[in-house]
C-alpha cells in the first residue's frame, strides 16, 4: 500500500493453483494436473495489411471512423494469450477488513528509516511511528499516528542520494508535493488521501492513512480485480480525466514528440512505427488535454469501504486523453473483459480520442518492455516480456490502421 509504482515488481505467472500441503504422517490424495488448453489457431501470414490493421482494430476493440456510431453487438477483445488462467481470488469481499499487518519493532531502528524519522520530526512532532509499511532504495514509508489519527509518512530514502536518478527522484518528489498541496485548494472529485504535513526540501511528506487493501500489490498483477472492482476502478479514473481545473494548477508531464524519438533512437520503434505516430500526433493538432494520475496502476488504487482511493501522484499532470486508461489497459493483460471496458471508454469521445489512446498505449508498452525486457530476467519474466511484445505489436497494427482511416 502507498507503494512507489515506478519502480518494476517482478510478476508471477499464471498457473494452476498447486495443492495444499496433506498434514503430517496423512498421505494427500494424488493430484492430477489438468490438461494443457489446445492453443488457439493463429491468422495466416498472407493477409494483406488492411485486413491486419482490422484484426488488430477488432482485439483493441476499435472500430474504424467510417463506422462510428452503435457498437456491433457482440464485439470482443481476444485473450492476449491462449492457455493463460488466472488464479483463484484470495477470499476477500470489498469492504471486508483486511487482516492485522505484523508489526516489526527492529525495522524501526535501521539506519535508513531513523534518517526518514527524524525528517519526519521537524514538521510533525507529534507522529508515533508504528510499522515500516517500505524500506526500499527510492523512498520509505512508515505508518504511524498523530494522536489517534492514523497517518502515513512518505520519505526520499537516502540511498536515491546515490542513485543515478536522484535530481529525477526529487524533481518527482517536489511534483508530488506541489500536487498535494493544490488538492488542497481544488479539491478534486475523486478520493485521495488528505495532506497533512510536507516539507519540500527535506522531500517528507505526511498524509492520511486510507483503510482499505490495494487492487493489486504487483504492477502487472497475476489475477485482475473482480469485475465490480474495475468498473469501480475505471469509474474513478474517468471521473478524474473528465475534470478541469484551472489550466494553471498542472502542467504537461509528457512531451510525446521527444518520447517518440527516444524510442525510435533504441530501436524500440521502427522508422515506419514512428512515423505513424507523428501522424497520428499531428492529426490531434493542439486538441485539449486530459487531467490524468499518470501512474494510474492498480497498485496505486486502494479499495476502501467508501470507494476507490487513488495514491501517488507523483505523474498527475496534463496528458493526452487516455493516458490513465493505455496504463491500465497494459497492466490488466489477463483480463479481456476489463480491457473491452477500457476501449469502449477510450473510443467513447470520438476519432481524436480513440487516436490519443492509441497514441499513449504505444508509448505506455514501449515503456514497460523497456523496464522489464534486462539481462537476466527469469523465466516468469520472460513469459511477461513476450506478453508485453505481443501486446505491443497488437498495438502497432491498430496505429497503422488507424493512420489509414484518416
Amino acid at each position: 500500500m502507498y507503494s512507489s509504482a515506478t519502480s518494476p515488481t517482478p510478476t508471477t505467472t499464471r498457473t494452476a493453483l498447486r495443492p495444499p500441503t496433506a498434514a503430517v504422517g496423512r498421505p494427500g490424495p494424488k493430484q492430477v494436473p489438468p490438461p494443457p488448453r489446445p492453443a488457439a489457431p493463429r491468422a495466416a501470414d498472407g493477409r494483406s495489411g488492411d485486413a491486419r490493421g482490422q484484426a488488430a482494430r477488432t482485439a483493441l476493440g476499435l472500430r474504424p471512423a467510417e463506422t462510428a456510431g452503435p457498437r456491433v453487438p457482440g464485439a470482443r477483445i481476444p485473450a492476449v494469450r491462449p492457455g493463460d488462467g488466472r488464479l483463484l481470488r484470495p477470499p476477500t469481499r470489498p469492504g471486508q477488513p483486511m487482516t492485522q499487518e505484523r508489526i516489526d519493532p527492529s525495522a524501526l531502528q535501521t539506519p535508513a528509516v531513523r534518517a526518514a524519522l527524524a525528517g519526519v520530526a521537524r514538521i510533525c512532532p507529534a507522529f508515533t511511528p508504528r510499522q515500516v509499511l517500505r524500506e526500499g532504495s527510492r523512498h520509505i514509508l512508515v505508518a504511524g499516528t498523530i494522536g489517534r489519527a492514523p497517518v502515513v509518512a512518505k520519505c526520499l530514502a537516502p540511498q536515491a542520494v546515490r542513485s543515478e536518478y536522484f535530481e529525477q527522484l526529487v524533481a518527482d518528489f517536489h511534483h508530488e508535493v506541489a500536487v498535494y498541496r493544490a488538492f488542497v485548494r481544488h479539491r478534486p472529485p475523486v478520493r485521495l488521501p488528505r495532506l497533512v504535513a510536507a516539507d519540500h526540501d527535506r522531500c517528507v511528506l505526511v498524509m492520511e492513512r486510507v483503510p482499505g487493501r490495494p487492487a493489486a500489490r504487483e504492477r502487472h498483477p497475476v489475477s485482475a480485480p473482480t469485475p465490480g472492482e474495475v468498473r469501480a476502478l475505471l469509474t474513478a479514473v474517468r471521473t478524474l480525466n473528465l475534470w478541469r481545473p484551472p489550466t494553471d494548477v498542472f502542467q504537461p508531464r509528457l512531451d510525446y514528440q521527444l518520447e517518440i524519438a527516444r524510442y525510435h533512437s533504441v530501436g524500440q520503434l521502427t522508422d515506419r512505427d514512428a512515423g505513424d505516430l507523428r501522424g497520428l500526433l499531428h492529426g490531434l493538432g493542439n486538441g485539449p488535454l486530459q487531467l490524468c494520475h499518470g501512474d494510474a496502476l492498480l497498485s496505486n488504487m486502494l479499495l476502501a469501504p467508501s470507494g476507490p482511493v487513488l495514491v501517488d501522484w507523483e505523474q498527475a499532470g496534463w496528458y493526452l486523453p487516455g493516458y490513465d486508461l493505455a496504463v491500465l489497459w497494459s497492466v490488466l493483460s489477463g483480463d479481456s473483459a476489463a480491457r473491452r471496458q477500457i476501449s469502449q471508454l477510450a473510443q467513447s469521445g470520438g476519432t481524436m480520442a480513440r487516436d490519443a489512446f492509441l497514441v499513449n498505449l504505444v508509448l505506455v508498452l514501449m515503456r514497460e518492455i523497456r523496464l522489464y525486457d534486462v539481462p537476466g530476467a527469469g523465466e516468469e519474466q520472460r513469459i511477461m516480456i513476450r506478453r508485453l511484445y505481443d501486446d505491443a505489436a497488437l498495438a502497432r497494427r491498430a496505429v497503422r490502421a488507424a493512420v489509414g482511416t484518416r
